[in-house]
């Protein structure tokens, strides 16, 4: 069985939307012209080149196309008839899908050309309310015929995205940070050498609510992160590099917990989602997550932390387009009662630009400067 792979071209001629393969026109042009020499002139080739490529397909598809004697005119094998007939049938039928995708090709690449259109590439830790503005900002650019926006969101670690955005694979990063982190904290460990006053712009997005995703009427009595040690709760982790591991480590060292009194430490979910659906499956008695996921997947939710979402860029991408126009999104009350909605989120200060210092209190300038 031979796979079938598909390409395009861009092009400013308004020729009709084709899907052809060259060797279908090579067998037309022979079949029609009665050889290869006449076959290639009409299609403005050499004779050698055709031969070559006729050759080439044979060995690739495994079976003659053409036959020719001699004083009788070239014709196609019964297997080269039936790519002919192969090519014309799916050609009828596939005819106005094939204009149909062409056309919605077109409509996605024509925002290329359009100077009020602006793509903003954000790496971010998994966070619903990035997942709801990205599909504000789409229904926004709907709505609208300049100044659209669209989002390119991947979610990763908090630590990843950070590096992402230093190696000038983003615009911007998404990373999560608790509320209290002091100057000698985990987190501050994890981000502070990612980042560099003067270079990054923090950009505040969301207050949101971390915890403990429970079972429907919380059976095990799980009320903190020592309830989930004593009594030997399964836990669902985050991996390594994600920003809700770096909480729970900087929690768990607030609580003196060590790590290895979690049962299932070890076992890491890629999302707050994963974590929920696991736990909504029996498989773990508590994960820590958002509270929106936990009310997704029908589960109970123990708050325990404040942590503020944080947007970072570099300081040169605040006069971007397509920053600015993230900014004016991010401003608007619509887009803000929007999150508001969200359970467990705040919109407080939501699209504020402010300082590092501000934002991350273990930036000390006074202890820089020392000698």
């Amino acid at each position: 069985m031979h796979r079938l792979q598909f390409h395009y071209t861009l092009s400013r001629d308004s020729s009709p939307a084709l899907v052809r393969n060259p060797l279908i026109d090579l067998l037309q042009a022979v079949s029609g012209q009665g050889s290869i020499s006449a076959g290639a002139r009409a299609l403005g080739l050499s004779y050698r080149h055709v031969w070559g490529e006729l050759k080439r397909w044979e060995n690739e598809l495994g079976n003659e196309l053409v036959v020719w004697e001699k004083g009788q005119s070239a014709r196609l094998t019964e297997f080269g008839a039936k790519l002919m007939w192969a090519e014309r049938q799916a050609q009828a039928r596939l005819a106005p899908q094939i204009e149909a995708l062409r056309a919605e090709l077109e409509r996605t690449y024509a925002q290329a050309f359009d100077d009020s259109v602006h793509v903003v590439t954000l790496y971010a830790s998994h966070d619903e309310a990035l997942s709801t503005l990205r599909e504000y900002a789409l229904q926004q650019a709907h709505a609208q015929t300049q100044g659209q926006l669209h989002l390119d969101i991947r979610f990763t670690g908090s630590v990843d995205a950070i590096r992402a955005l230093n190696e000038g694979r983003c615009v911007m990063a998404g990373f999560h940070t608790l509320l209290d982190s002091g100057a000698r904290t985990l987190t501050a460990r994890a981000y502070k050498p990612l980042l560099q006053p003067g270079l990054h712009k923090i950009i505040w997005f969301a207050q949101r609510t971390q915890g403990l995703m429970v079972a429907r009427g919380n059976p095990m009595g799980l009320h903190s992160l020592q309830d989930v040690a004593a009594k030997q709760a399964r836990f669902a982790n985050r991996a390594l590099g994600t920003g809700t591991r770096v909480a729970l480590d900087e929690l768990l060292t607030r609580a003196a917990v060590p790590a290895a009194a979690i049962t299932g430490y070890e076992h890491t979910e890629p999302s707050h989602a994963a974590v929920a659906n696991a736990v909504a499956a029996s498989q773990f008695d508590a994960g820590l997550g958002i509270a929106a996921a936990a009310q997704r997947a029908g589960l109970d939710f123990v708050p325990l932390t404040e942590e503020r979402y944080h947007l970072v860029c570099l300081k040169s991408a605040l006069t971007q387009p397509g920053t600015l126009a993230l900014l004016q999104l991010l401003r608007m009350p619509e887009w803000q009662a929007v999150m508001e909605d969200i359970p467990g989120y705040s919109a407080l200060q939501c699209g504020e630009v402010l300082s590092m210092r501000r934002v991350l209190p273990w930036w000390d300038y006074r202890q820089q400067k020392r000698p």
